[in-house]
């Protein structure tokens, strides 16, 4: 992939090329730190447990930094690399603050079971490249009280394999799969379960919301959520008819009103989803008007091929009719015919 640079962003990349994939301790893998923009960094492989079924993928703030006072304002891209068709490569982008609290941002990438494929281009001779490309904004490092409390970074470029401590990348301690009995959901509520946990990646707020609430209100919280996540997945513009826009406003509502939730990231995207509807029912009438106008056209054109047709009969007609009329005298056909006997 390519260093992309925008207008007045400049991306510096890093690549983790992560070789004998198979013999990897993926329950504990994360790179070499490295270091762009001024700062200490880290890629990490999300751990591949018994029940994880996703690759997910994160950067984390490598540098040994206090629990409070400091911020990193970071543009960056993460990059699961397809070397059978570059086209194929996975990107997340995302604009994030680092900091005590959030040490390490990430997201779903793709289902194992493709990543393992290796007809899929990711996994290629046991091997799979990573890469990510950062630019920290200049003014966003505030470590004032590090220098206070006399915190000093440490040096850690030795190995390829670390431990995850979930602390301290700033990662939930809790799972989605902790929080809800799977085994007492419905098909239909498990299906949501990709979706859900790659929102709770991007926004860790969600789990630790839910972290104290009953079994049934998390259940019914999360399944309102994936519900609403799936309808803004797989619906188009054309799907969004009356009923699917009532019952996605109905869910969206009772979700801001009662779950507890933060859904600021969620909210412009339900809005307009919701706008579709008196779009699709305009589109739906433009659509109907077109129809009704192909449809006069094609009766105005037949009756113009009949026109045609009556006037060449028309003028057949009068050619004939002014052949007969050559030398014709016109008799009263309701005279009598009579005859003389004398």
């Amino acid at each position: 992939m390519d260093n992309h640079k925008g207008k007045s962003i400049n991306f510096e990349p890093f690549v983790w090329k992560i070789e004998n994939f198979s013999k990897q301790n993926t329950k504990n893998l994360r790179s070499k730190s490295f270091r762009i923009g001024g700062y200490k960094w880290r890629i990490l492989l999300h751990p591949l447990s018994k029940n994880v079924e996703h690759f997910s993928l994160y950067l984390m703030v490598a540098d040994s930094l206090p629990a409070y006072g400091w911020s990193r304002k970071t543009h960056f891209k993460l990059v699961l690399v397809n070397q059978t068709d570059d086209n194929k490569s996975v990107v997340k982008e995302t604009h994030q603050k680092f900091n005590g609290g959030y040490r390490s941002w990430g997201s779903f990438f793709l289902n194992l079971s493709d990543f393992h494929d290796t007809k899929q281009g990711y996994l290629v001779n046991n091997t799979c490249i990573i890469e990510v490309h950062i630019n920290v904004q200049a003014s966003s490092q505030i470590e004032s009280s590090k220098q206070e409390q006399g915190v000093t970074e440490t040096s850690d470029e030795s190995s390829t394999i670390g431990s995850f401590d979930s602390n301290e990348t700033g990662t939930p301690d809790l799972t989605l799969r902790d929080l809800l009995d799977l085994d007492s959901l419905g098909d239909e509520e498990a299906s949501f379960i990709p979706l859900l946990e790659e929102a709770c990646i991007w926004h860790p707020s969600l789990i630790r919301s839910q972290s104290k609430r009953t079994q049934r209100f998390k259940s019914w919280a999360f399944s309102s959520l994936g519900q609403v996540l799936h309808i803004l997945k797989t619906s188009k513009v054309k799907d969004m008819n009356e009923e699917v826009s009532d019952n996605l406003r109905g869910l969206w509502e009772e979700l801001v009103m009662a779950s507890g939730f933060n859904l600021d990231w969620l909210e412009p995207y339900v809005e307009s989803a919701l706008s579709m509807r008196k779009h699709l029912e305009r589109t739906l009438k433009v659509n109907e008007l077109k129809g009704s106008i192909v449809d006069l056209e094609n009766k105005m054109r037949k009756l113009r091929g009949e026109l045609a047709e009556a006037e060449v009969e028309f003028e057949e007609a009068k050619k004939v009719l002014n052949e007969l009329n050559k030398g014709y005298i016109d008799i009263d056909l309701n005279a009598d015919l009579s005859y003389n006997v004398f």
